[in-house]
């Protein structure tokens, strides 16, 4: 799909259903405030402030009526518009909370992602106490699978929105849609991004001539660093089309394209023999049942010598992905924990060297997205609706939220063969000069 057909609607509804990008479809009726709340309907807001934990959070009604919070003073304001809303709302908050402020019909005095966190830190300690009959009816369902042919629509649903809509908040340097690394707090997101990828290359110890082998490029910024900073050479494979096209013409423009080589296959697929193996976020969409498997293709691609680093998403502890991003946004999504991660390490063998968790590292380079998207925002919306608009800042705001409040991690791990003995002494080589580049 071009990033014209995004934006043209018409082109938009003549496409088969599969080949359609995902514009949000979000429910939009309204019901009209013409009555006074029911008592029940009170009760029913009163009671979901308790099982959240009392946050410092007051209802506006649709008829302008506050539900105050029992055990706090209210810090914000959720506006919501009818009493249909209200209903969805205590049925399963972690879908409808998303769901009805992408449509309009739940509002946010206060900063969204402030409340997102405060939401999280309450929610976090009262849910060890819910019964479990509110556990089954407010669970997170399971991912979508991500075999080979549903991992190539869950991709399309997210990555394929047009490179256009990207390049609107990412970063200028790369296109980096993952953690950057804030080796000082006050760089900016180029410089933090650009430091990122020099960080990868140094764990992977990368020298001229070697071969890389990259699972999931995004637009191809990574295996460009590699290239051109240390002159191996990559062969990154993805299965989204807009940013292979992307990824191509970048590494033509470079003239790096005689060192990259970058395939439209799945990761499964990969083959050769390669000195590095990395995957930078795209673990979160391998699915855990598919772990086993990724572990014995790293185990059958990665040279005897060679280093292997996966950089993902991840938890403190097994728990599914919030129901409203893994429907809405991020179908088949599934943040590891960390013993869930490093089983890939156990199933293959590999002795684990380093494990970083840059956890605060992704909440700024989340806040610089915000910032950028909310910039772009009138252009966002003439690209999609005003419903993508106000998912997106649902989803960035979250984001942002849930890495501050320790609900997401973000892991780093660098493994190789157990029998490898051609190991550094130490990491000193890693953080003896800045990462940031110069000028």
């Amino acid at each position: 799909m071009s990033d014209s057909t995004a934006r043209d609607p018409i082109a938009y509804e003549n496409q088969p259903e599969k080949q359609r990008p995902h514009v949000l479809t979000l429910p939009t009726e309204e019901s009209p405030a013409d009555r006074e709340p029911y008592s029940y309907e009170r009760w029913l807001l009163g009671k979901l402030l308790r099982m959240a934990g009392s946050p410092p959070v007051r209802f506006e009604l649709w008829n302008g009526e506050l539900v105050e919070p029992e055990e706090a003073t209210a810090e914000f304001t959720l506006r919501l518009t009818d009493h249909k809303a209200l209903l969805t709302l205590v049925t399963n908050p972690n879908l409808a909370f998303g769901d009805l402020y992408s449509a309009g019909r739940l509002q946010v005095d206060g900063d969204l992602s402030e409340l997102m966190e405060v939401l999280y830190r309450h929610v976090h300690k009262a849910q060890r106490q819910w019964p479990k009959w509110l556990e089954a009816l407010w669970r997170n369902h399971s991912p979508r699978s991500t075999g080979m042919s549903e991992a190539r629509e869950n991709i399309h649903h997210h990555y394929d929105l047009g490179n256009d809509f990207y390049r609107l908040w990412l970063d200028d340097a790369e296109m980096q849609y993952t953690c950057a690394y804030f080796e000082s707090p006050d760089i900016t997101l180029e410089q933090a991004q650009l430091a990122k990828l020099e960080h990868v290359c140094r764990k992977l110890r990368l020298k001229p001539g070697m071969t890389v082998a990259e699972a999931g490029c995004g637009w191809g910024g990574l295996a460009r660093y590699m290239a051109r900073e240390y002159g191996v050479k990559v062969h990154a494979y993805n299965i989204s089309k807009e940013q292979l096209a992307y990824a191509r013409e970048e590494a033509r423009r470079q003239k790096l394209d005689h060192l990259i080589e970058y395939i439209e296959d799945d990761y499964r697929n990969i083959d050769g023999q390669y000195d590095a193996f990395v995957s930078i976020g795209m673990l979160e969409h391998v699915g855990k049942e598919n772990f086993p498997a990724m572990s014995q293709l790293i185990r059958r691609v990665l040279k005897p010598n060679g280093l292997a680093l996966l950089h993902s998403i991840g938890r403190n502890r097994p728990m599914l992905m919030n129901a409203w991003i893994e429907k809405r946004i991020f179908p088949g999504a599934y943040p590891p924990s960390i013993s869930e991660f490093v089983t890939i390490c156990e199933e293959g063998e590999f002795s684990v060297l380093d494990v970083e968790n840059l956890r605060l590292h992704y909440a700024q380079t989340l806040t610089h997205w915000m910032d950028r998207f909310q910039g772009h925002r009138e252009q966002v919306t003439d690209i999609y609706d005003e419903h993508f608009a106000r998912a997106w800042e649902m989803y960035l705001a979250g984001s942002i939220a849930a890495f501050r409040a320790g609900s997401l991690q973000l892991f780093q791990v660098v493994f190789t063969h157990g029998q490898n003995n051609e190991l550094p002494q130490s990491r000193r080589d890693i953080y003896e000069t800045s990462a940031v580049p110069e000028g």
